[in-house]
């Protein structure tokens, strides 16, 4: 269980209130990370700011090479050498969704080098792991490859300050004791079932 209650939404500020059920109507149920931060309003709105300005660029009027796929597939990896549970369940699930593939959250979180993933998302991910756990030995030399696989610098940045970022967001669920919801466990794991005319 949480070290730190979640939420009452119904005690929340109108704005986050909005953004929950909105999320809640998407989703079919509220992730637990909306209701863990909104503990702290002005955090919360900073976190869910930066967050969906890195994850969702097209929402703040931004184009990006990166897939929401790759977005995902960064965040499941780098959070799994961060030995976070919550965001290697929750951003798993999402991968496994964008990437339609059922397996790749699994194989990503274990080892990426093995995984059923392109080259590129292998350069990708070996940046991003780079940027998790050795930043300070990061020189012009990491930036070749990326290159070599069409990523411009923009893109690079993307990567990088996604790592970055979940760096933060997995240290505030660890510490907090924030679990994923059941929900996400088995979310695009397997086929929809088709919903009768």
């Amino acid at each position: 269980m949480s070290r730190y209650p979640l939420a009452d939404i119904n005690q929340l500020p109108d704005d986050l209130k909005a953004k929950i059920l909105e999320v809640q109507e998407k989703a079919g149920f509220v992730p637990n990370v909306f209701l863990g931060l909104a503990r702290r309003p002005a955090e919360w709105r900073a976190f869910f700011a930066y967050h969906d300005a890195l994850m969702d660029p097209e929402s703040v009027g931004r184009s990006s090479n990166l897939s929401k796929g790759d977005r995902e597939m960064i965040v499941t990896t780098t959070s799994a050498a961060n030995q976070c549970l919550y965001c290697v369940v929750a951003h798993g699930a999402l991968l496994r969704i964008y990437e339609k593939k059922p397996l790749v959250a699994d194989q990503v979180a274990v080892n990426y080098r093995k995984a059923d993933i392109s080259e590129r998302q292998k350069a990708m991910l070996d940046f991003a792991m780079k940027v998790c756990l050795r930043s300070h030995e990061l020189d012009e030399s990491d930036f070749a490859p990326l290159h070599a696989h069409g990523f411009d610098d923009e893109d690079i940045w993307d990567i990088a300050a996604i790592t970055a970022f979940f760096g933060l967001s997995n240290r505030i669920a660890s510490f907090s004791g924030m679990l994923p919801n059941e929900q996400f466990y088995l979310m695009g794991r397997l086929p929809r079932e088709k919903k009768p005319a």
